[in-house]
């Protein structure tokens, strides 16, 4: 891998909200899926996610977190905190590996189409104790992605579970296009910096209870966070965030992509379809 190109984890969302976006759910439409099943695909057009799907044995996924271990090691050596660790697939080939896993993409292709760009990869790593929540909020908001047909995978890194704080999902929250959030006030230990205050209009939260190895998907508008970890054990998960290749990128995001099934423009994502 060449050395990792420097990108905001959290862009400037004055930015971002100046570009023409297509923030709205497209429906996939798949009826003959190569992995999942006909019931999954309406389960996630309907919810906006998926849970559990297998990824890794409990041998393989050991392997990931040791380099996790090591990665974070150096991260808090250099002074940065868990959760910095983002474009991690340009860094580290590993994460490269897992970015482009063949059983992973399996899952993403039939929900986004044959044609797919993987374009990021970020560890979010709860420490014991360490009080910080991620508030609701949809990921599009920060995205400089046009139109919105992505898809985040959360692959479990450490055992995530309530109890250690594991991420929770909004049902339904994505048939709502992009919804109106506020700026969070630095007294609420917010590890991003949006709220959606009231869910009230939607079911009730679920949490994505998951083994180490197994993953969660789901759409960019659903709503989700997680509450602080309490608990005295880590939770780790390394997003992965794919899109159509049709999707426009900006302000240079398009540098991050890798074609991880079929072709891209190379307009569109340049030098994304080299060879891994």
């Amino acid at each position: 891998m060449s050395n990792k190109p420097e990108f905001k984890v959290i862009p400037d969302i004055s930015d971002v909200n100046e570009i023409d976006r297509d923030l709205k759910f497209f429906p996939v439409e798949n009826t003959s899926p190569q992995t999942l099943t006909t019931d999954q695909i309406a389960s996630f057009n309907r919810n906006g996610y998926l849970m559990p799907l297998e990824a890794f044995t409990e041998e393989e996924i050991s392997v990931y977190r040791s380099l996790f271990d090591d990665v974070l090691a150096q991260a808090l050596a250099e002074g940065r905190d868990s959760y910095s660790i983002s474009t991690a697939h340009l860094a580290y080939g590993e994460v490269y590996d897992i970015l482009s896993n063949p059983k992973i993409v399996r899952y993403v292709t039939d929900l986004l189409g044959n044609d797919v760009v993987g374009w990021g990869s970020h560890f979010f790593c709860k420490m014991p104790r360490d009080g910080k929540k991620v508030s609701w909020h949809q990921d599009a908001s920060y995205w400089p992605l046009t139109p919105s047909k992505t898809v985040t995978v959360w692959l479990a890194i450490d055992d995530a579970d309530v109890e250690n704080a594991c991420m929770r999902f909004v049902p339904a929250s994505h048939h709502d296009g992009h919804l109106p959030y506020r700026t969070s006030d630095a007294s609420e230990n917010n590890v991003l910096d949006q709220t959606v205050d009231d869910i009230s209009m939607y079911p009730d939260p679920v949490n994505v209870e998951l083994r180490a190895g197994q993953l969660s998907m789901h759409n960019d508008l659903l709503l989700h966070g997680s509450n602080a970890n309490e608990s005295d054990r880590r939770r780790c998960g390394l997003t992965l965030r794919y899109c159509a290749a049709d999707v426009m990128a900006y302000m240079g995001w398009n540098k991050k992509g890798v074609v991880v099934s079929g072709t891209a423009n190379p307009s569109l994502w340049p030098g994304a379809n080299r060879p891994s």
